[in-house]
């Protein structure tokens, strides 16, 4: 970007564009077309513990099964899950706190994702300004205030890995490169971070949505993204004062924003002629909310992948995991956790 843009943009205007959905991420009815593995409220995190999945419900952790027993119950909605290979289960709660084992662990804000390696617990810090549950927020705010973390499981002592992040929203370990593999949400992009930290490089960029948690997989890994990306709210995020003007004078439910679910109400945004058609629901159409799952290779690139389009049902997919080989994907704007053949998305 020059520097004389801000001034040349008065005359010629601003172009707003976004990724296409294409090649691997291709648009399909794979996610809706899956498996229903559970009805479960708001389901977010996934794991798995001695060869159980488990889930987080709200400030519950639940085993996934015809009972859905609840394995615990938290005092803070869960915003993050790790179980280590010796079955210590780490828990980050929407307050900022996170549980290791039987030990609270201080000094986060936003505990959005966790992942155990070789006795240390790697945690991305979202945000310094907002809670998990805040993210619209953070977004509106176009803060890049996240950050990575290694926490020393015997000890407890925590490294700053890197900072600066556009919200730090997924953590996996690339053993084969010693790396890890961060989800920068507001950067639309997937970054690496060596083990021994110094910074994040970008590894994956321009992807058409934001990118949540990810998960190993056999044959590389696995990402949740949770929402689209969007032409009108690209738009709005260039434009300060309007940004300030509606977050003061509008409630954060009918924001120009991304959101998990669909439209319930009429004071949502984007509707009428520009979503529906003689009253159906196009699954082209403009959507502030989206259903996607992509199976990446070793070297981060996609090539699956499994869509719940603007007409879907199980949009908000906020985790997704490999298990008895499927994909487990947790849509927490849809209410269900879906079991996905690896091998249906279109590649």
């Amino acid at each position: 970007m020059s520097l004389l843009d801000p001034i040349l943009d008065l005359f010629r205007g601003k172009a707003v564009t976004i990724p296409p959905m294409d090649g691997a991420l291709r648009p399909n009815t794979a996610l809706d077309d899956g498996e229903v593995a559970a009805a479960a409220l708001a389901p977010d995190n996934l794991a798995v513990v001695r060869g159980l999945a488990i889930y987080s419900s709200h400030r519950e952790i639940r085993q996934l099964g015809p009972n859905h027993a609840v394995l615990e119950t938290c005092p803070a909605d869960v915003s993050a899950i790790a179980v280590a290979e010796d079955g210590t289960l780490a828990v980050g709660l929407d307050d900022g706190s996170l549980k290791l084992g039987g030990e609270m662990i201080e000094g986060f804000n936003c505990v959005t994702a966790l992942t155990f390696h070789d006795g240390k617990l790697y945690v991305t810090n979202g945000s310094d300004h907002f809670r998990p549950g805040e993210w619209v927020s953070d977004l509106m705010h176009r803060n890049v205030a996240g950050s990575l973390w290694e926490v020393d499981v015997s000890t407890g002592q925590r490294r700053k890995l890197a900072g600066g992040l556009g919200f730090a929203n997924g953590v996996a370990v690339d053993v084969a490169s010693n790396r890890l593999i961060v989800s920068e949400s507001w950067r639309h992009r997937l970054s690496s971070v060596p083990l021994t930290g110094g910074g994040a490089t970008e590894v994956l960029a321009r992807l058409p949505a934001y990118p949540g948690r990810i998960a190993p997989a056999p044959d590389g890994f696995v990402l949740a993204l949770f929402a689209p990306l969007n032409r009108l709210v690209e738009f709005v995020l260039q434009e300060p004062q309007y940004r300030a003007d509606m977050m003061r004078e509008i409630d954060s439910r009918y924001w120009i924003a991304p959101t998990l679910s669909p439209p319930d109400s009429f004071l949502e945004p984007l509707q009428n002629g520009g979503v529906r058609s003689m009253g159906v629901h196009k699954p082209w159409s403009p959507t502030r909310s989206y259903g996607l799952v992509a199976t990446l290779d070793r070297n981060l690139q996609p090539v699956t992948s499994f869509h719940s389009r603007a007409n879907g049902r199980f949009h908000g997919v906020t985790s997704a995991i490999t298990f008895n080989g499927a994909i487990l994907a947790a849509s927490k704007g849809g209410n269900h956790i879906i079991r996905l053949n690896a091998g249906a998305g279109d590649e």
